[in-house]
């Protein structure tokens, strides 16, 4: 793959990330549900890739690894049912910001259990992102549904990093498409369980939006971000990726008419500028 269609994948990847709000509230069911059937129609699309684009050179998960895996896999499921319980409470919008906190709870996370030395301008990367948290919400007050939604996307972020670091330190030397594949999987056995008595009110077009967040937001978005870093920097898929959240509130603008605020504005601007920075001055 040349530079500029890593360019292009790590783009239409951010998009499909972005767009995973949008799918989970086109769908007319249960956070549960949702995390469920996105996993079912991820694992179909994952396996596919993992067939067609097989990496011989990865090595084969110990048992540990697959422990550790399965513990990622949980951590996977409670981010999609926290980060879609945000977009039922609070909006696309809302919970796209919220989640978009992750990075700084990556970099505190990193210092605490990794003993790694934060900067100061780390620190100071995520106290412009706490700042840009409450400027999102209308009206900060634990008595707002906004504020519930905020707090639920901001949970969702915080497991979300947990999981990143967790890979770091679990999947080194794997396939990262065999890596998700055992993570959803993980996701389909714990979560569909508890959607199951849910199954029978399903509506075909609910399973259409499960389908595409788990075909086009997980299987082919993580699929196309593998593929980017092999030819670009990390740091530059970053800088893409802090778009994410910036993508989800047009499309939610657009559809949904979930117009932002000057003030959600300000804040959504504080929060993805400061992930920019934070990954331009990364190593």
């Amino acid at each position: 793959m040349k530079e500029r269609n890593a360019l292009l994948a790590i783009h239409l990847g951010a998009l499909l990330f972005g767009l995973s709000g949008i799918f989970g509230k086109l769908a007319a069911t249960t956070p549960n549900m949702i995390a469920g059937g996105r996993a079912l129609f991820a694992i179909l699309a994952l396996g596919l890739t993992a067939v067609l684009w097989r990496n011989r050179n990865a090595l084969r998960p110990n048992l540990r690894q697959v422990a550790l895996l399965a513990i990622g896999g949980l951590l996977l499921g409670a981010h999609w049912v926290t980060f879609f319980e945000a977009v039922k409470v609070a909006g696309v919008a809302i919970a796209t910001l919220g989640f978009a906190s992750f990075p700084a709870f990556t970099v505190l996370l990193e210092g605490l259990l990794f003993r790694e030395r934060t900067r100061p301008m780390e620190f100071a990367m995520v106290g412009v992102v706490c700042l840009g948290l409450v400027l999102v919400t209308p009206e900060f007050s634990l008595a707002s549904t906004a504020t519930g939604g905020l707090l639920w996307a901001v949970l969702s972020g915080f497991l979300f990093a947990l999981l990143s670091l967790l890979n770091r330190a679990s999947t080194r030397g794997l396939d990262p498409v065999q890596a998700a594949l055992y993570q959803n999987l993980t996701v389909f056995v714990c979560f569909m369980p508890l959607a199951w008595p849910l199954l029978p009110s399903v509506r075909p077009m609910d399973w259409l939006w499960l389908a595409m967040l788990g075909i086009f937001c997980t299987g082919l978005a993580h699929s196309l971000f593998v593929a980017s870093l092999r030819v670009l920097k990390a740091r530059t898929t970053a800088v893409i990726f802090a778009l994410e959240p910036v993508y989800g509130i047009l499309f939610a603008w657009w559809l949904f008419s979930e117009q932002p605020t000057l003030r959600m504005l300000a804040g959504g601007v504080l929060i993805v500028g400061a992930i920019f920075v934070s990954a331009r001055m990364a190593r």
